[in-house]
């Protein structure tokens, strides 16, 4: 079974087992909601239910059914929390898992022709931006709007953009 990163557990909150973790998923509201299992990704046939989470300035607070002190909670510390592949829910049309669309080659809509590849994603506001690292090595960020996205194909691994005049540094 394949399982994913969700989140790294940094330290203990509270005498009651609950934990802060520093968030890696794109969906925390979901990962972190009660009822939600996760596991260590050292020990992935051990399921975690989460009992409760709840946004702590950057960071979440998470309290699991099974850990219920501060000295089981101890022993969480510096882990990776993952979810399993049959964990994961459908994504609606048009959104996709970062792992999904890191790496992908980034060619012009109308010719075809490289751009770049997709290397990392930022969630900043409204929507994401995709950063492009182009073969020069020179890198831009691509707003995620249909303006500019016009075709996501996660089989071959490819997207196709129309560029904006501005959008990247033609020297």
């Amino acid at each position: 079974m394949q399982y994913y990163d969700v989140a790294k557990i940094l330290t203990t909150h509270g005498l009651n087992g609950e934990v802060k973790v520093a968030v890696i998923t794109d969906f925390p509201n979901e990962r972190f909601s009660a009822g939600s299992e996760l596991a260590l990704k050292d020990q992935p046939e051990e399921v975690l239910t989460v009992k409760s989470g709840r946004p702590f300035k950057q960071f979440w607070l998470v309290q699991f059914e099974e850990i219920t002190d501060i000295d089981q909670a101890e022993k969480l510390k510096g882990k990776t929390l993952v979810v399993s592949e049959a964990n994961q829910q459908e994504l609606p049309a048009g959104s996709y898992y970062y792992r999904d669309i890191l790496g992908c080659q980034v060619l012009d809509n109308e010719t075809g022709s490289l751009i770049g590849e997709l290397t990392d994603i930022e969630a900043p506001g409204a929507n994401d931006i995709w950063l492009v690292k182009e073969e020069n090595g020179k890198e831009f960020w691509l707003p995620y709007i249909k303006d500019v996205v016009k075709k996501v194909d996660i089989e071959h691994k490819q997207v196709f953009v129309e560029l904006m005049e501005g959008l990247r540094d033609e020297d």
